[in-house]
């Protein structure tokens, strides 16, 4: 690179991330890139990276069945298949760059291909596909303390625990040890969850590659799904789930489950050349 490049910086419900438009796949982000990009005093600062390129300009074998592909990096720089809350984002980027109808349009994922669409309250629907169970048990360690856990991929993996009060989880400056370890080879996003009353939660969030973050949009599918699993009835119930950055609407469908919240863009920019120099 020898120039700098544009880019915008939004949030989901606190979950904030740098959107990188990039359609023509021209720009090489490799993970040391990212890392610098996201650290929050000497870089823009982030959860994570969302590049916005068409299929058809990336070899990335996930980029099919849609013309766009959300390429997304945890803050560490690592890949994940797919951010609830990103994809929001990265979805009133498009729109309001003139790239995607508010109606609806499909976006290729690491977790597959996801449809979003804008609602007439302004707010974005996301088709996050099924949730899918991780058989066994599993136990999370915060310290000395230790909580049972079920497992789900959405598609990323999370461990569910759920607690009488949030504050039981502890500060969460490290992250929660998880077994058995053969459970999530590729690692896990931990969510503990107070249940408030029937279909309203509260739940925070230590996602892998990340730490602690404001929301999980994601990890709040998963908790919806264990918990009206929990205490089953055959209503088709919207939860309301509370997150440190503020409240997700999740829902079961035919289709899989369906995340609604917000998406804000607070800023754009162009990355300067002679910082970008230095992780070249």
């Amino acid at each position: 690179m020898t120039s700098g490049f544009p880019f915008a910086k939004g949030h989901g419900t606190g979950n904030d991330f740098i959107v990188i438009p990039d359609l023509d796949g021209r720009l090489e982000i490799g993970p040391s890139l990212v890392r610098a990009l996201c650290d929050r005093r000497m870089g823009i600062g982030g959860d994570g990276i969302l590049r916005i390129v068409r299929s058809a300009a990336t070899d990335d074998p996930a980029a099919t069945g849609a013309d766009i592909f959300m390429d997304y990096r945890n803050a560490d720089g690592s890949t994940a298949q797919m951010c609830g809350n990103g994809i929001r984002v990265f979805m009133r980027y498009l729109v309001e760059s003139g790239w995607a109808d508010p109606s609806g349009i499909d976006i290729a994922t690491r977790g597959g291909v996801r449809r979003v669409t804008r609602t007439t309250d302004g707010l974005f629907d996301v088709a996050m596909g099924e949730a899918v169970p991780v058989e066994g048990t599993a136990s999370v360690f915060v310290g000395a303390m230790s909580f049972p856990a079920v497992g789900v991929l959405m598609p990323n993996p999370h461990a569910v625990v759920f607690l009488g009060s949030l504050e039981a989880a502890g500060a969460l400056l490290d992250p929660p040890q998880v077994t058995p370890a053969a459970m999530f080879p590729d690692g896990v996003n931990v969510e503990f969850v107070h249940e408030i009353s029937r279909a309203h939660l509260s739940m925070r969030v230590h996602e892998r590659g990340v730490g602690e973050t404001m929301s999980c949009g994601t990890g709040a599918c998963a908790a919806a799904w264990v918990a009206r699993r929990r205490f089953p009835s055959g209503d088709d119930e919207v939860y309301t789930v509370d997150v440190r950055g503020g409240s997700l609407l999740v829902s079961e469908q035919a289709d899989g489950m369906h995340l609604t919240g917000s998406a804000e863009i607070v800023a754009s920019g162009v990355v300067a050349p002679d910082w970008l120099a230095r992780w070249e």
